[in-house]
């Protein structure tokens, strides 16, 4: 019978995979409850460590105690071994955050974009500020991924168009690779919205759910079978383009704000709402925060049109506002606009506000660059 060489080195790969992945989320193990959990025996498991320990992807990070012999040692994912960074890029501010393998974020820092209108220099320097802060070299980062507003192709991986952002154009990803490495990704921020809710927010362990963005522009990610639902071209998820009756259709799609749903609920919009409600001129979303009760029933009456639009279409069963307004509402606004949606829709999903800590789209970019940095380290350990 022939013999297949490469079996036990595809086993070992597996296994020292399945290894990393249980360390990361089920925090240090000893020998013992590794081999419990993968199902292999002592003798495996500790030649499985010692091979992970050789490679700098695995330490001993303690003891257990044990009541009936010596303790045992805990073994955990050494931080060092590989860094991501995640951006959120906008028309006056570029945030990176920077965390290590297994998630922790070490840095976030924010800088002026203003002086430079070349996007792989205001990248590159943003990137650079941060590993300084954080005393992380560059070449230690093993993905990055960089949220910006607009359409991205999801065939090409570039910036279709960006209303606010038009330096962000066809070519910008190749020039950003160049200098920065091949693991680059750009991917509209409300997807991403949508992967750190998925992650670590509203949405944990629900795999189809709809992120509807309000705030600065009109958004929406849309998560189906634990996935990201982008479109043939990028655009699925341009709700502010939804046609609503009453408002006028958009006669330029080249201005920002000729979206009959944006017309609804943007900005300008709502604040004109807020003073027929006798509110004084504040940003949006303090006066939304304040809850005044009859200006809240009036905002969620509205994003209710496009969250129903949504249910109709896709009975994702879960909506999470999120952006300026959805989280300054928080769960008060959210359960005013689930219980308008029931009026209008046949189906009634559930309607909460966003629970991610922190900046959801830095979440969201270095939860994408974990799971592509990771890929790279776990899958070549052999």
């Amino acid at each position: 019978m022939a013999r297949n060489p490469g079996v036990p080195r595809l086993l070992r790969r597996l296994n020292d995979r399945a290894a990393l992945e249980l360390l990361l989320t089920e925090g240090p193990l000893t020998r013992a409850e590794l081999g419990e959990l993968t199902g292999l025996s002592k003798v495996t498991a500790g030649q499985l460590l010692a091979r992970l320990e050789e490679r700098g992807l695995v330490e001993v990070a303690g003891e257990r105690a044990s009541g009936r012999g010596p303790s045992a040692a805990l073994y955990g994912v050494v931080p060092s071994s590989a860094y991501v960074a995640g951006l959120e890029v906008l028309p006056d501010s570029v945030t990176v955050g920077v965390a290590d393998i297994t998630g922790k974020i070490v840095v976030e820092v924010t800088v002026n974009p203003s002086r430079s209108g070349d996007p792989v220099k205001i990248v590159h320097s943003a990137v650079r500020r941060a590993c300084a802060s954080a005393e992380v070299s560059l070449s230690q980062l093993r993905a990055f991924v960089i949220g910006t507003r607009g359409v991205v192709d999801p065939r090409t991986g570039d910036v279709r168009f960006s209303y606010d952002l038009p330096a962000w154009h066809v070519g910008v990803l190749d020039s950003l690779r160049r200098t920065l490495g091949a693991s680059v990704t750009i991917e509209n921020d409300v997807n991403l919205v949508a992967l750190a809710e998925h992650r670590h927010g509203a949405a944990v362990g629900v795999d189809d759910f709809a992120v509807v963005w309000a705030g600065v522009g009109q958004g929406l990610g849309v998560m189906l079978g634990g996935r990201l639902h982008r479109g043939i071209s990028g655009g699925a998820g341009e709700i502010g383009w939804l046609p609503v009756p009453g408002e006028p259709l958009p006669i330029d799609v080249g201005e920002p704000q000729s979206g009959s749903y944006q017309r609804l609920v943007g900005q300008d919009a709502l604040a004109k709402l807020a003073a027929e409600h006798g509110l004084p001129p504040r940003p949006v979303a303090e006066l939304v925060r304040a809850g005044h009760p009859g200006f809240l029933d009036a905002v969620a009456a509205r994003l209710a049109v496009g969250v129903a639009a949504v249910a109709v279409v896709l009975d994702p069963g879960l909506i999470v506002l999120s952006g300026d307004v959805g989280r300054a509402g928080g769960q008060d606004l959210a359960a005013r606009v689930e219980e308008a949606v029931a009026q209008v829709c046949p189906s009634r999903p559930s309607v909460v506000a966003s629970a991610v800590p922190g900046n959801p789209v830095l979440r969201g970019a270095l939860a994408a660059a974990l799971e592509q940095a990771r890929e790279q380290v776990f899958s070549d350990t052999v």
